[in-house]
């Protein structure tokens, strides 16, 4: 059976595309409505620069003074020359020439001797091959002479030192001296330093060891030589 009406004059046919078309132009519109802006013409009126009428600056005329020039300088005296006739006569020195030729005689020369200078050496006192001898120390060998003159020291400064000197300077408990000596080549006691937790400790321990009586120097290959010496004092306070 045929349709009545033809597909042609059916108006609902492109109904979407007149609606897309339609919505795209109401878009279109809005956006315009809503971006339109009007200005006052009162508001952007900027005015007019006119350039005809300058201001004209009147510059005032100023006075130069000139400034006379300084006068001229004194004409120079003329300089004297005076003429010393040279009456000292100068001495040429002659330099002789030091080369030698063929016929002059070498000399010879004596043997020089060359004397040695000792030098102070430091042996320590552990291993010395002969050890300072303490008075009273000089019987046996050299282990012996050690241990004698080790025991001796240490008798002097528990005799000679004043314990109740930390009392005094307000210490307590343990207290510990480290004292460092040399025996010189004489036997002399020198180059004696202390290291204490009191200066005054320190001053005390110097003095005690500068007390020791003079040694029979140390040896080494048969030489005096200088031994260096170390000892602690080690003493407790009583509270």
């Amino acid at each position: 059976m045929e349709p009545k009406k033809s597909t042609k004059a059916n108006v609902g046919r492109n109904s979407s595309l007149y609606f897309a078309i339609g919505l795209a132009l109401m878009l279109f519109l809005t956006n315009y409505a809503i971006n339109y802006k009007t200005y006052d013409k009162s508001d952007i009126d900027i005015g007019q620069l006119n350039l005809d009428e300058e201001l004209e600056e009147e510059i005032p005329i100023t006075e130069q003074i000139q400034t006379p020039p300084p006068p001229p300088p004194p004409p120079a005296a003329p300089e004297v020359i005076e003429i010393v006739e040279d009456e000292e006569e100068v001495e040429e020195t002659v330099i002789e020439s030091t080369e030698v030729d063929q016929e002059t005689e070498i000399v010879e020369v004596e043997e020089v001797i060359v004397e040695e200078v000792e030098e102070d050496i430091d042996v320590p006192f552990a291993v010395i091959e002969n050890v300072p001898i303490f008075p009273g120390c000089e019987k046996g060998d050299n282990n012996a002479k050690r241990a004698c003159m080790s025991k001796k020291i240490s008798d002097f400064v528990n005799k000679k030192f004043n314990t109740d000197l930390a009392g005094d300077l307000g210490l307590s408990g343990r207290q510990r001296i480290n004292v460092i000596f040399k025996i010189d080549k004489t036997g002399a006691v020198t180059g004696i330093r202390a290291r204490a937790p009191h200066p005054g400790l320190e001053k005390e321990a110097k003095r005690v060891i500068g007390l020791l009586p003079k040694m029979q120097p140390g040896k080494q290959r048969g030489k005096p030589v200088n031994v260096p010496y170390s000892l602690p004092i080690i003493f407790q306070v009583q509270d």
